[in-house]
């Protein structure tokens, strides 16, 4: 099955932002283009938006005057749904009430000839239920486009449980026609994106609710050590907290209360008290006109060791031994079966986190994940009350040294990039055994959805095998709520290589 013909019109039914979005994208492809919408003279308010950014596109040299205009013929406004009648294509971005998109979509089946393909452009809906209540549930699918829909390349291409596979390649050939790349996906809560992408927001959020650190310090760690685009306080800020915490929610309760998905508390009493973010001037972070941005928690300098014992290889954080001595700290390394870590003149020990605490050892400092040690330009460290001052200092100093600002935060078990990104890794795992998608889809679909520095399964092959699971079983010990207990999907990933001899009994 291929794509739509260009001479296939195609409409929008829903003429927000996505509706518009959608329908330029598939004008600019060379689609004859509908336009209709419930409100009058919606639909001709729309048409009018979009020839502007038409204008525009010229204007910066991205489409030509003759594409423009040619442009400009092909787009209708439709004054009923009658005149949808001829279209090959018809995509419904109402509002997400599953009522409203089922009456909808009742109505076109009574219009449009049934080899007319039907979507949604749905972000937290079942695309099963909806074409529930179809005479024809075979030719209709999700279609989820991010917003901006002309600038963000990603179209997720989700199949209800009544899809046809034709249905479904031809609306993903369609997408990848005009210029997107669409990931194939099962109906599931949040499809890919807004379901693997949970933990980002949540992890930051339960630091914050442990008093770990505030939101500019967690902020500041993910993006300069984590090599994430934006921290997730200022992300949500972006978004609309109560954007955000409603697809939260959508897909926890989806999950039937699934606690790997609880909303955050902290966010709850953030929308309750009408701080949504940008668009209301404060949220996590003070909008006003004239606020200053809070500065992350920076450690004061601190004079860096003499040397460093390293025991082990340091696993993902091996590059580090290169760094310290190319900053002139003498290294002497020690085989050790028992762990990898670095001892400190004090005696005290450097950890990479791994979901314990400092509390439990005697003299033990953390230190948080990395995307690259090398550019990474700022370090989380976490030390208990009983950590030793000198211990702290030296490896405060250490980081430093290596040209890292470095962040204290409190002793929370796996910090904030790690249990971040293991967490990501578990449901991703998870969502490809059971059919939600590749590993490569989603892969794709994280890079260019929420612009993550790797796919889940890239920052898996790069920490190892064991490391997420490792980490989270640790988390679980420490929180046996069920929130990081790993999956039996990453349980599988770790042990695979494992060849153990024997029988099971």
């Amino acid at each position: 099955m291929t794509a739509l013909d260009l001479s296939s019109p195609v409409a929008v039914v829903g003429t927000g932002t996505m509706g518009q979005g959608i329908a330029q994208v598939a004008l600019v492809a060379g689609h004859p283009v509908r336009l209709y919408d419930a409100l009058p003279g919606r639909a001709r308010q729309a048409a009018d938006a979009i020839a502007a950014r038409l204008d525009r596109l010229v204007e910066k040299e991205r489409l030509t005057r003759a594409e423009r205009d040619a442009a400009r013929d092909r787009l209708l406004p439709a004054g009923t749904l009658a005149e949808l009648a001829d279209c090959s294509l018809v995509v419904e971005a109402v509002l997400e009430r599953l009522e409203v998109k089922q009456e909808l979509l009742r109505e076109l089946e009574g219009i449009v000839d049934d080899d007319c393909l039907l979507a949604t452009n749905t972000s937290s809906l079942s695309v099963t239920a909806i074409g529930g209540a179809l005479r024809v549930p075979g030719r209709f699918v999700g279609l989820h486009f991010f917003n901006p829909a002309p600038l963000l390349p990603l179209v997720e291409v989700v199949s209800g449980f009544a899809t046809d596979v034709t249905s479904a390649t031809r609306a993903y050939e369609t997408a990848r026609a005009w210029g997107k790349t669409p990931v194939a996906c099962a109906d599931t809560p949040g499809f890919i994106v807004n379901r693997i992408a949970r933990p980002f927001y949540a992890e930051a959020f339960a630091v914050y609710e442990a008093q770990g650190a505030d939101p500019a310090t967690i902020d500041a760690v993910l993006r300069e050590s984590g090599g994430f685009r934006m921290g997730a306080f200022e992300l949500t800020d972006l978004i609309g907290q109560d954007v955000n915490e409603s697809v939260t929610r959508s897909v926890w309760e989806s999950f039937f209360q699934d606690v790997r998905f609880t909303p955050s508390l902290a966010q709850r009493r953030l929308v309750e008290s009408g701080r949504l973010g940008r668009k209301t001037g404060h949220g996590w972070y003070d909008h006003g006109g004239g606020a200053e941005r809070p500065e992350p928690d920076t450690a004061e300098h601190r004079q860096p060791p003499a040397y460093v014992v390293a025991e082990g290889d340091l696993g993902p954080a091996s590059e580090l031994l290169a760094l310290i001595r190319e900053a002139g700290i003498p290294v002497r390394e020690e085989d050790e079966d028992s762990g990898t870590r670095l001892v400190l003149p004090s005696g005290g020990q450097l950890v990479l986190a791994d979901g314990q605490t400092s509390v439990e050892f005697r003299d033990v400092v953390y230190f948080d994940l990395a995307l690259d040690y090398r550019k990474a330009t700022r370090i989380a460290l976490s030390a208990s009350q009983d950590t030793a001052p000198q211990t702290l200092a030296e490896a405060t100093g250490l980081f430093q040294a290596l040209g890292k600002k470095v962040s204290v935060i409190g002793d929370v078990p796996g910090m904030i990039v790690a249990r971040t990104v293991a967490r990501i890794i578990d449901l991703a795992h998870d969502a490809v055994a059971k059919g939600v998608a590749t590993e490569e889809d989603i892969d794709t679909a994280m890079r260019l959805g929420v612009n993550y520095p790797l796919g889940p399964f890239e920052w898996s092959r790069r920490l190892g095998r064991y490391w997420a699971y490792a980490l989270l079983d640790d988390l679980h010990v420490r929180d046996p709520s069920g929130r990081y207990a790993p999956s039996l999907a990453l349980y599988r990933h770790a042990h695979a290589s494992d060849k153990r001899e024997g029988t099971a009994s």
